[in-house]
């Protein structure tokens, strides 16, 4: 808190594994088979940095610390956990895209505002995402509709879908570039109306295959969105993103997610990822 936590994702993913939170909950590596000094098809190089990044481990919990700082350098925290657990289903096989359902549970614990606040994802393959937000000052459960995926989470510079991540099938992949650490795949929606980019380059490393640097274009050509991975540490022999910064570049804001007290492979249950834990945090599973 993804054979998956900004947060993370989780996170990494809040939410990646949160990506980002996601991000910091994502699967071991594995060799890939490739001709001797050639570098692997654009395929698996994504496939690969999706396993890395979302599904390290049957689940997932890690604590975020997320710090959001505005132009004028005023800074706004908030402190959350991020559960992660993988569908029965998810795609193991090496060199596959590792497509496979997935459920988050993020509790918000601070500040006061957002105290007891939660928001619950049910990643699906065949449709749009199921997310409920229950905020706990109006007792009431709010589906987030899918088109709101790409908005702000809790007023922070990810969104959404940068806590539980975006399918790779979301996007076009072409290895635009290959250097001495990294490859620089850029990712192309396939739907563009339904998205405010017009392409992201990722830059994942070559050794851990974590993306470590993602940047957004927009229409005009302008960067306008960067997150750069600023730590990573093996954990439970997983590599593992453990502070993280997005950057609005139109807006002059930034937040930085720190995950403490991750772990992998704890065996959470099912039923923690369902409506009736919106509301009674299973704090059990929340330490």
């Amino acid at each position: 808190m993804g054979r998956r936590l900004h947060i993370g994702y989780w996170l990494v993913t809040l939410f990646q594994k949160l990506a980002l939170v996601v991000i910091a909950l994502g699967i071991t590596p594995i060799a890939l088979a490739q001709d001797a000094g050639a570098a692997p098809s654009v395929e698996r190089i994504v496939n690969r940095a999706n396993m890395v990044s979302y599904f390290q481990g049957r689940d997932g919990r890690a604590r975020v610390a997320m710090t959001i700082t505005d132009r004028q350098g005023r800074t706004r925290s908030r402190e959350l956990t991020i559960l992660r657990r993988d569908g029965p289903e998810t795609d193991a096989i090496e060199g596959s895209a590792y497509r496979g359902e997935q459920k988050y549970y993020v509790y918000f614990r601070r500040p006061a505002d957002v105290s007891q606040m939660t928001l619950l994802v049910w990643k699906h393959l065949d449709r749009d995402d199921d997310r409920w937000l229950y905020l706990p000052a109006l007792d009431l459960v709010k589906r987030i509709a899918a088109s709101d995926k790409r908005t702000s989470f809790v007023g922070s510079d990810f969104f959404y879908e940068d806590i539980s991540g975006r399918s790779i099938d979301a996007d076009s992949h072409e290895l635009i570039e290959t250097t001495d650490n990294y490859y620089v795949v850029r990712n192309t929606p396939r739907r563009p109306g339904e998205v405010e980019f017009a392409y992201y380059d990722v830059y994942i490393h070559k050794q851990s295959f974590l993306p470590v640097r993602t940047e957004y274009v927009d229409d005009s050509g302008n960067l306008y969105r960067r997150y750069t991975a600023l730590a990573v540490e093996k954990v439970q022999g997983y590599p593992t993103v453990v502070k993280a910064r997005m950057e609005n570049l139109r807006s002059g804001g930034t937040t930085e997610l720190t995950y403490t007290g991750i772990d992998y492979d704890l065996g959470l249950p099912e039923d923690v990822f369902s409506e009736r834990y919106l509301r009674r945090a299973p704090k059990e599973y929340l330490q």
